[in-house]
């Protein structure tokens, strides 16, 4: 929005239509930052959801060769 401002005032142009540009510009960049963090948010959660899983199977691993739950056992 300032970008907007200053390239209006260095051109002179009238502050009306510069309000309404850097508005239209907020707007713009604040949908596109949406969806960017909806798209980040999922891609993080997932990796952590992936890197939790392999961590918990890793801990079973380890309790089952070490003989502390038997197979098949409901909490495997």
């Amino acid at each position: 929005m300032g970008l907007v401002a200053l390239r209006g005032a260095i051109l002179g142009e009238p502050t009306d239509s510069v309000a309404l540009e850097a508005i239209k510009a907020m707007a713009v960049f604040a949908v596109v930052g949406g969806l960017v963090g909806w798209i980040a948010d999922i891609l993080v959660r997932d990796a952590v959801e992936q890197a939790f899983r392999k961590r918990v199977e890793w801990y079973r691993e380890g309790l089952s060769d070490a003989g502390l739950i038997e197979e098949g056992s409901k909490r495997n």
